[in-house]
């Protein structure tokens, strides 16, 4: 063999083990950077960052193995569609795994705060559960909802929201419009607004598939939801909200006053089961005893299955209702026949 092609063998062989030791380097570069460190690690990605400009901000948080490696790998990989997000990330994740969770967004690697506003919960309650996740008091998520000009860009915004939610008398503008769900917020540091528009977006998401069968019962959303609202709370089992909402129903077609103690517990902010004369004479347009028709607005959070069972009421002869203590439900044609009822199951 001639001693040329020998050196050019030789050369040959040198270049592929080059070649072969520096893919096993590169390879090893993308590994993860502490294996088995499963810590969590919070990385916020900004708006407009490029790969590099990620790796940059991995590498910080202590989440590269090999920044030359990395920057090497994103530039031949071709993301295309880095989004911007916080991120909960740990060291026993190799690169290729992490940058495909930021290229997608992918949900199970977001930062999340969760709060819950549970069925038949008030604006207060609302606003309590959302201040105990995120960074800001109940008192300043109140005080946003309250204001006017605030909800006056709401209502441009959302087609459910309109002048009504304003009318004097009102508690609290948003009640009823807060859709009782479990959030998660992935921005670390979310505003008031984005919650609120994340909330208003569920509300608009549940009023519009029902928006035609709203129409139809003859009633705006807000009229809707302040009658729903009253089916929530009066009703202890789900099997008695579609009577109890055609006892509502009949009662209103026959423009006799509502008389539901829920509205006149909303009207005092309070929270209990007996409800005294002087109670009934609270000067509230809240208070269904005193002023005919439905109330000013909602008195709570009404969840879907309420808003279909006042959808599809069962229709009956019955004007009145009275729940014994262990939550039975007994139905009145007349009123005779329900204060015999009441004499004889009063445990309250």
């Amino acid at each position: 063999m001639k001693k040329s092609k020998i050196i050019i063998i030789a050369i040959a062989v040198v270049l592929i083990v080059i070649a072969a030791a520096g893919y096993l380097f590169y390879q090893n570069g993308l590994n993860a950077a502490k294996p088995g460190d499963t810590e969590p690690v919070t990385v916020s990605i900004p708006s407009g960052s490029g790969a590099s400009a990620i790796v940059e901000i991995l590498d910080e948080n202590g989440l590269i193995k090999n920044k030359t490696c990395a920057k090497i790998h994103v530039r031949i990989a071709g993301y295309d569609s880095l989004q911007a997000n916080t991120y909960i990330f740990n060291k026993s994740m190799n690169l290729l795994e992490i940058m495909d969770a930021i290229n997608t967004g992918n949900f199970a690697y977001l930062s999340k705060n969760a709060f819950t506003v549970i069925e038949g919960a008030t604006v207060p309650q609302a606003a309590e559960a959302m201040a105990e996740g995120l960074p800001f008091t109940a008192e300043e998520v109140l005080k946003k909802w309250n204001s006017k000009k605030y909800l006056r860009q709401l209502i441009e915004k959302y087609w459910f929201l309109t002048d009504e939610i304003l009318q004097s008398g009102i508690m609290f503008p948003l009640e009823g419009y807060i859709y009782p769900e479990t959030y998660f917020v992935s921005d670390e540091n979310p505003s008031i607004e984005q919650v609120t528009e994340m909330i208003l977006d569920k509300t608009e998401e549940e009023l519009t598939a029902r928006k035609g069968a709203i129409t139809e019962m003859g009633m705006t959303v807000h009229e809707f939801l302040a009658l729903t609202s009253i089916v929530e709370n009066e009703s202890l089992f789900e099997k008695d909200r579609p009577i109890i909402a055609g006892v509502f129903v009949n009662r209103l077609a026959k423009d006799m006053t509502l008389q539901s103690d829920i509205t006149v517990l909303y009207a005092l902010q309070e929270k209990r089961v007996d409800v005294t004369y002087e109670d009934l004479e609270v000067d509230s347009k809240y208070n269904t005893y005193k002023y005919a028709g439905l109330p000013v607005g909602p008195v709570c959070s009404p969840s879907a299955p309420a808003m279909d069972d006042l959808l599809n009421y069962e229709k009956s002869d019955y004007l009145y209702f009275f729940a014994t203590e262990d939550g039975k439900v007994l139905y009145s044609k007349t009123l005779e026949e329900h204060n015999k009822v009441v004499r004889e199951n009063m445990w309250y």
